[in-house]
């Protein structure tokens, strides 16, 4: 037995968390330490009590099966974590109106497009900040080729972040002249994003360590707080492939206990201790 179980639950053996650990690290390339068998635990009897199984193996045979990938996708969901908060690491939002978005703004009135991505969007708070952001410093952006690409594994946060409806308890962040511009009441305590800013975001399931199917290239990228559940190889090549997607010039923010890959490595100039710029 790992971890701590609950009364009448199978028992959760060293086989069964390490076929869980190599799923994970094939499927979303999230790397589970021994320390975190606990935390794997709590999160797949989850499953394995939804979906009726008796037996952690019976459950993990089930979603490995040819026709468990509906259930495999639920796996992931439930490994994944999504804790977040609008305008979280406020110092990237003011790099982001002050520097990012005016060059942006003044390629696109020329007649270009402007391109932001949330790398794993959770449940929205993130790409609806950086809208709020480019709203905010480019007041006229809806008009013009601009959009913000919001990404996530979990297709189940991905949903909700799409519907741009949250509890006004979650919103307590979000600066007052902003929520009164972009957000409106939508039943007892509850807000919704309102207006021409719901013409920025789009919202995509995606993989980071799949194929990504986006062509053009981005201002700036935010990827934050992901690579941590990835071994050092899967974070090296990860930033490799965010700094290929984005525009010379352009602005990668990661997490505040984070580090990118030298400059010679991948191209990335680190400017301050979570902001680095593409060379140009």
């Amino acid at each position: 037995m790992r971890g701590t179980q609950l009364a009448n639950e199978p028992d959760f053996t060293e086989a069964d968390f390490q076929r869980v650990r190599r799923i994970a690290q094939e499927e979303a390339g999230i790397h589970f330490p021994e320390s975190k068998s606990t935390l794997v635990y709590s999160r797949v009897s989850r499953r394995v009590r939804e979906t009726g199984h008796t037996s952690f193996r019976a459950y993990l045979d089930s979603v490995q099966a040819p026709d468990g990938r509906a259930e495999m996708e639920n796996l992931i969901c439930a490994l994944t974590t999504n804790v977040t908060n609008f305008f979280r690491e406020k110092n990237h939002f003011v790099h982001l109106e002050e520097v990012v978005i005016p060059a942006m703004a003044a390629r696109v009135r020329a007649g270009g497009r402007g391109r932001i991505w949330s790398a794993a969007c959770s449940t929205g708070q993130e790409p609806w900040s950086i809208a709020m952001s480019i709203m905010t410093a480019f007041p006229d952006a809806a008009s013009h080729d601009v959009r913000v690409l919001a990404t996530d594994i979990n297709s189940q946060v991905v949903a909700q972040a799409a519907t741009g409806i949250y509890p006004e308890e979650e919103t307590e962040a979000i600066p007052p002249n902003k929520k009164s511009q972009f957000m409106e009441p939508y039943g007892q305590g509850i807000l919704r994003f309102g207006g021409s800013i719901c013409r920025l975001p789009a919202f995509r399931v995606l993989n980071l360590n799949a194929t990504w199917p986006m062509k053009g290239m981005f201002s700036a990228i935010f990827c934050r707080n992901v690579v941590i559940y990835f071994d050092e190889a899967t974070r090296e090549h990860l930033w490799r492939r965010l700094a290929d997607k984005l525009e010379p010039g352009g602005f990668l923010y990661v997490g505040h206990s984070e580090r990118v890959a030298t400059k010679n490595e991948c191209g990335l100039e680190q400017i301050a201790p979570t902001i680095y710029r593409k060379d140009h």
